[in-house]
């Protein structure tokens, strides 16, 4: 059961905080892109497409992420079968093709997504973890295509050189570090340490962290970044037990099940002081044997939530165990469909041009039907999604965003909070 009141209250002290972050670098133009009509008197024409809106899937299929993959695909399938069934983009069904992103250890992200190049597409969602995507975003981008992570959080984002063609639907990790580090100090903490993977996602979210903390009040106990690629963790693990802290933060992926029995073994585990998870290890642990009990964990969420979405993401897949990203990639995909629609092209760096303006500063609408709709009518657009308001600001992220909190009982996580704050 989420507590509102104390959702209510730490969001309306984020809110007035208002974490500013600043804007990327606009668009270049493709030269690979098809030519406008030559007879067209309009310089500002949109660049003409192959008339198809084909969209590809770099999601995990393997890796340490791939737990988030089955719902991220539901989700972006669940879009586009709601976006033909309401007659498609610009007259033509929506293509959707797959591919796996990895975890980028092997990396086979970079071929993956030449994959997709072959098939014509003309925007890429994802991939789930930060460190894959800065790995292609450059490759992506520079062909002239869109650039969608309904996962990506790592901070670096907001300033990378994109050509004005990489967005995402999850909140910057300046929101979910400082809710993160926020929640230790009140939970009555003063001592923490923080432990975290050394790469795009893991440095940012835990730098974050860190100053968040400070500017509480807090003590940082130990500040341990590891090798994402490391067989063991001892020498980090003893680092954070000669501090002697009363909490831990650990950014981590899947090794967070090599880590928990080496903190154990040291009288620093679940059971001996409390510890944060975040979103890249908040998963079911049911097959481990170690108990994480009283462990909290952060991960953006839908600020309302609806059952009944989930309900629809298992209609697309009756396996599902965990409906992670899966709002925020649908409403990836249905921003890319309504953002051709009103760029009048399925070409990439014309979608690129109006995926802001679908999402803020029009008539608030939440199915692809009606937005389409208006759309067509000549008016201006203000898509609300399945993971709640999807305003961006000119960096192509949420403006705002909702994190949950959650506590583990045995190996089994469960939502019992959020905070809402801006990241503008």
């Amino acid at each position: 059961m989420i507590r509102t009141t104390r959702a209510a209250r730490i969001g309306a002290s984020l809110a007035a905080a208002a974490l500013v972050l600043t804007a990327c670098g606009g668009g270049d133009e493709d030269p690979t892109a098809s030519p406008t009509d030559e007879d067209s008197s309009s310089s500002s024409e949109a660049p003409a497409g192959d008339g198809v809106l084909t969209i590809g899937n770099l999601l995990p299929q393997t890796g340490d992420l791939a737990f988030l993959g089955p719902p991220e695909f539901a989700g972006v399938k669940l879009a586009v079968e709601e976006m033909n069934a309401a007659g498609g983009v610009l007259g033509e069904d929506v293509v959707n093709i797959d591919a796996d992103s990895g975890d980028g250890t092997p990396d086979i992200a970079g071929s993956e997504v030449d994959k997709l190049f072959n098939q014509d597409v003309d925007a890429i969602i994802g991939a789930a973890a930060s460190g894959v995507s800065v790995s292609v975003i450059d490759k992506i981008t520079g062909a002239g295509v869109v650039h969608f992570s309904p996962a990506n959080t790592a901070a670096g984002f907001d300033t990378y050189d994109d050509n004005g063609l990489y967005f995402r639907t999850a909140p910057s990790d300046a929101l979910q570090g400082a809710v993160l580090g926020n929640l230790a100090v009140e939970d009555g903490f003063s001592n923490v340490a923080v432990m975290a993977r050394q790469d795009f996602y893991g440095e940012g979210l835990a730098e974050q962290v860190q100053t968040t903390l400070q500017e509480k009040g807090a003590n940082v106990a130990e500040f341990v970044l590891y090798s994402a690629d490391a067989q063991n963790y001892t020498a980090e693990v003893n680092k954070i037990a000669a501090a002697k802290p009363d909490a831990l933060v650990l950014v981590a992926f899947e090794e967070t099940t090599k880590i928990i029995p080496q903190l154990i073994a040291k009288g620093i585990g679940p059971q001996d002081i409390q510890i944060y998870f975040v979103d890249g290890n908040l998963a079911d642990y049911s097959d481990e044997k170690f108990d994480l009990t009283g462990v909290k964990g952060t991960l953006p969420v839908s600020g309302n939530p609806d059952p009944a979405f989930n309900d629809k993401l298992l209609g697309i897949d009756p396996k599902l165990k965990d409906f992670s990203y899966g709002p925020q990639s649908y409403d990836a995909a249905m921003i890319i469909g309504l953002a051709a629609i009103a760029a009048g092209s399925d070409n990439g760096e014309a979608i690129g041009s109006e995926i802001i303006n679908v999402t803020r500063e029009g008539t608030q609408c939440s199915t692809f039907e009606e937005c389409a709709q208006l759309l067509e009518d000549g008016e201006d657009i203000d898509y609300e999604g399945a993971s709640g308001p999807t305003d961006m600001n000119d960096t192509g992220s949420p403006a705002s965003g909702t994190i949950g909190i959650n506590e583990y009982t045995k190996n089994k996580y469960e939502q019992v909070d959020q905070v809402s704050g801006l990241v503008e």
